[in-house]
C-alpha cells in the first residue's frame, strides 16, 4: 500500500510537472490603446508596460508571447472561449471578475481620478457632475465606480469601447470629462497637448468595491499550473531586478503600489 502511495505521489508530481512545460507559447490578449500600458509604436507593433511584462514573464516559462488584440468587453469571454490563454493587459483583479476567470497575484496597482475642465462649474464631485456627461472604458472599473457613484447623482455615463475614443469625444466638446487610470489618463491625455486645461477633480478613488486588489494576470480556471508558473515568474522579476527596469522606463516612480 505504502509504494503504491508513493509511486501515485511520484506520478501526479511528474504530471504536473510535464502540464507546466507545455506552455512553449503563450497567446496574450491586450486591449492596445491604453498608453503606456499598452499601445502600439508607429510601426504598428505591441509595446507598452504590460507587453513589456508579458514578454518578461514568458521569457521565465521559457515560452514565446503571441499578442493577441481584443476589445476590452469581451477580454474575459474570449479568454473563456479559447482565444488565448492570458490576460495581461491592466485588468484589475475584483471579485466579479474571479467568479469568472482566475487571477494571478498583481503585477502593479495604480488608482483611478476623475478628470474634468479647469477653471469651469465642476469642483466638487459627485454633485457637480449632475447632468455632465462622462466617458469611460466599457467593462472597467472604472464605469462600474461611474455607475454605482456617479450615475446615482445625475451624471450621464457614456461608455466607449476603447480609452482613446473617450479623448477624442473630450477634445470635440461631447463630453464633460472621464474616471481613469491616474497614470494612463495623465501619459495619455493630460500631458498631451488635448489635455491643456483639464487636471483631476476629488479624492484618489481605489475603493476594492470598484477598483479590485490591483492588476494581475487573468487566466482560466482550469490552467491552475499557468497561473503558479506565472505567479512564480512575478515573484522572479520583482526580485532579480527585471521589474523594476521595466517599471524605471516608463514611470519615475514605482507603480506597484499598495
Amino acid at each position: 500500500m505504502k509504494k503504491t502511495a508513493l509511486f501515485g505521489a511520484i506520478a501526479l508530481v511528474l504530471s504536473v510537472a510535464a502540464s507546466a512545460k507545455e506552455w512553449k507559447e503563450i497567446r496574450v490578449a491586450i486591449d492596445a490603446t491604453y498608453k503606456p500600458f499598452t499601445y502600439k509604436t508607429p510601426e504598428g507593433t505591441p509595446t507598452g508596460f504590460d507587453v513589456e511584462i508579458a514578454t518578461a514573464l514568458c521569457a521565465e516559462l521559457k515560452a514565446k508571447c503571441v499578442f493577441v488584440e481584443q476589445a476590452w468587453d469581451g477580454m474575459i469571454p474570449g479568454l473563456n472561449a479559447r482565444k488565448y490563454d492570458a490576460i495581461i493587459s491592466s485588468m484589475s483583479i475584483t471579485e466579479e471578475r474571479k467568479r469568472a476567470v482566475d487571477f494571478t497575484g498583481k503585477y502593479y496597482n495604480t488608482p483611478s481620478r476623475i478628470v474634468v475642465k479647469l477653471g469651469g462649474a465642476i469642483k466638487n464631485v459627485p454633485a457637480d457632475l449632475k447632468g455632465k456627461r462622462v466617458g469611460v472604458l466599457k467593462g472597467s472599473t472604472q464605469e462600474k465606480y461611474a455607475r454605482g457613484e456617479l450615475e446615482t447623482n445625475g451624471a450621464v455615463i457614456i461608455p466607449y469601447e476603447a480609452q482613446d475614443q473617450v479623448y477624442l469625444d473630450i477634445k470635440s466638446g461631447r463630453l464633460d470629462g472621464t474616471v481613469a487610470d491616474t497614470v494612463e489618463v495623465y501619459e495619455g491625455f493630460l500631458k498631451t497637448p488635448d489635455g491643456k486645461g483639464w487636471g483631476f477633480v476629488g479624492p484618489v478613488l481605489n475603493d476594492p468595491k470598484y477598483f479590485g486588489e490591483g492588476v494581475g494576470v487573468a487566466l482560466r480556471k482550469s490552467d491552475r499550473d499557468l497561473r503558479d508558473a506565472l505567479n512564480k515568474g512575478i515573484g522572479t522579476i520583482r526580485g532579480n531586478g527585471v521589474w523594476k527596469k521595466i517599471n524605471d522606463k516608463y514611470f519615475n516612480f514605482e507603480v506597484w503600489g499598495k
